[in-house]
């Protein structure tokens, strides 16, 4: 069996200005780089839509496991399905980044012949986006200690407040905690601080959420720092930096066209994690989309509790998106882990364990409907399924009233997953459209967090740290109370304990700290044990990666 990289290897590409004229978009206005990826004026994400009333299907899935859902190839089989029964449709996807890419999951771009191209370069330092948003928020970083240090200029900092850390494109658990200023006066003001993977950063989330450069600009100062020696809040636009910032970023915000394996249209655009930001790509993106395309297909990151659930009550809020139709994929092996089989046996037949594990499957079912949406369940399909289990899981979605479609898109591409496209089209056209988020922006933080935890989660009641307390009163005193909630939970559970499958039961969310996002515009409630820098594994995937003197990159997946 061939691996993704040696099957795109396979692929003829074609020039991107080809793929830019499906969308309509004038080839002068590419700005290229080479010949297969070019970025977009941001002029055409306000133009006229292209075709009459444009649907956004958004994809996500159940609570994920290490066997793996594969989310994003079939985000990339379903836009390619579209394309096949003449629906034009264009995927849009975030950026992966090099951190996971080098360390436990590997590339990020699909896979099999679902994928966008050219994988190498998207895998690695594509457009350069990451690295301009590493160097605006650095930059940020020198300019607080600078001003740490200086003498005639100096805002009176407390060191002890600053809660902005500098950021790297990397996994290096080393770096979580650091102390900088070492080295005698000239070098200095000693404090702790540290360092957290880029897609973690608040600029990567600002990005994302920015709908041009003047909003970008707004957004970058109002980043919250910490406090004078007397007390007084400090944000980013008081040491003047925003400007510079927004300078670093004037290309990253724009999207990066490419294209899949079959020559549909694909939007690379942002990459903020869905465990600890809102887990989608870029407002810019998803609209620039759905004015050239009849069909927009987008992901959100992890399972339908965290990246859907932001993207809902954050993303579209903020950008007055409404969903015309969810997939929530799903996987044999993946509903059999949820129901206690060991991850060694998940490729042995065992209806039992797949029963068991509908519980998981139900509750994000329920979640899509509390939304005012109506569930596609994708049974994305591997080689060691059953016709029995993949029979058993069309029936237990027929029970529950929900549409539902066996997909090959690994081995098949888009004519894997025809039926789901025919599917996704009928609901997309009937889809009621009054999508509504699940709180309002006025609501006390504490009922924001307790509805989320309680009507997404599960969760029975809400518990908060003294830390988190003192967050709280913190939050409310800066005048922040109406900001949206994107909580930081693990990704393996409902719950915040990543032991508990399935769908647990009379568990409490401890809130142990709240951190403020305010030029993102929202608070990041923290519970269990969520970090912003990860270690690499044992055996990390950077060790399969290699290149031969022609330059062939081996090892990416």
């Amino acid at each position: 069996m061939k691996t993704d990289i040696e099957i795109a290897k396979t692929v003829k590409m074609r020039p991107i200005t080809e793929i830019a004229a499906k969308l309509g978009i004038d080839v002068g206005d590419l700005e290229l780089y080479g010949k297969y990826k070019a970025k977009i004026p941001l002029t055409y994400m306000s133009n006229t839509p292209r075709f009459n009333k444009p649907k956004l299907v958004l994809v996500s899935a159940i609570s994920p496991t290490p066997a793996g859902e594969g989310k994003t190839t079939v985000s990339i089989g379903l836009s390619q399905a579209l394309n096949l029964i003449n629906k034009q449709s264009t995927v849009v996807l975030r950026e992966p980044s090099l951190g996971p890419v080098f360390g436990v999951k590997g590339g990020a771009t699909g896979g099999g012949y679902s994928q966008v191209l050219p994988m190498e370069d998207i895998n690695l330092h594509f457009t350069g986006d990451f690295s301009a948003i590493e160097k605006a928020h650095n930059l940020l970083a020198a300019l607080i200690d600078n001003n740490i240090q200086s003498k005639n200029r100096s805002l009176n900092i407390d060191p002890r407040t600053v809660s902005w850390k500098r950021v790297m494109d990397m996994n290096d658990r080393s770096l979580r905690k650091i102390v900088v200023g070492l080295g005698g006066t000239t070098s200095g003001v000693p404090r702790e601080t540290g360092f957290d993977i880029t897609a973690a950063s608040e600029i990567m989330a600002i990005l994302c959420l920015s709908d041009s450069i003047k909003d970008l600009r707004k957004r970058l100062g109002n980043i919250f720092i910490g406090y004078t020696l007397d007390k007084k809040p400090v944000y980013a636009r008081d040491l003047q930096a925003n400007g510079a910032m927004t300078v670093l970023l004037k290309d990253a915000i724009k999207p990066n066209l490419v294209q899949t394996i079959e020559g549909t249209p694909a939007l690379i655009h942002g990459g903020p994690f869905a465990n600890i930001a809102q887990g989608t790509n870029a407002v810019i993106a998803t609209k620039t989309a759905m004015a050239l395309s009849e069909y927009t297909i987008t992901e959100a990151g992890f399972g339908f509790d965290l990246g859907a659930e932001k993207f809902l009550d954050i993303k579209c809020r903020l950008a007055g998106l409404s969903p015309n139709a969810v997939v929530l994929v799903a996987t044999v092996r993946a509903l059999k882990y949820h129901g206690g089989m060991p991850l060694k046996e998940l490729k042995q037949p065992n209806i039992e364990a797949l029963k068991k594990g509908f519980a998981n499957l139900q509750k994000h079912i329920e979640n899509i409907r509390l939304f005012h949406l109506a569930p596609i369940v994708a049974i994305n399909r591997f080689e060691s399924d059953t016709q029995e289990e993949i029979d058993f899981i069309l029936q237990f979605c027929e029970s529950m009233g929900v549409a539902a479609s066996s997909i090959d898109v690994w081995a098949k591409g888009g004519s894997g997953a025809t039926e789901l496209a025919e599917i996704v089209v009928d609901k997309a056209a009937t889809c009621c459209s009054d999508f509504k988020p699940l709180y309002e922006l006025n609501d006390s933080v504490e009922h924001k967090i307790a509805i989320i935890a309680g009507k997404i989660y599960g969760a029975v009641a809400v518990d908060y740290t003294p830390k988190a307390k003192a967050d709280l009163r913190r939050i409310y005193d800066l005048g922040l109370g109406n900001l949206a909630v994107c909580i930081a939970k693990t990704q393996k559970s409902l719950s915040d304990n990543p032991e508990l499958l399935g769908r647990p039961k009379d568990f409490i969310i401890t809130v142990r700290e709240i951190e403020i996002a305010a030029g993102a515009g929202f608070l990041i409630p923290i519970t269990g044990d969520i970090m912003r820098m990860p270690g690499l594994p044992e055996e990390p995937a950077s060790e399969r990666v290699d290149i031969d003197e022609n330059g062939n990159i081996t090892g990416l997946f």
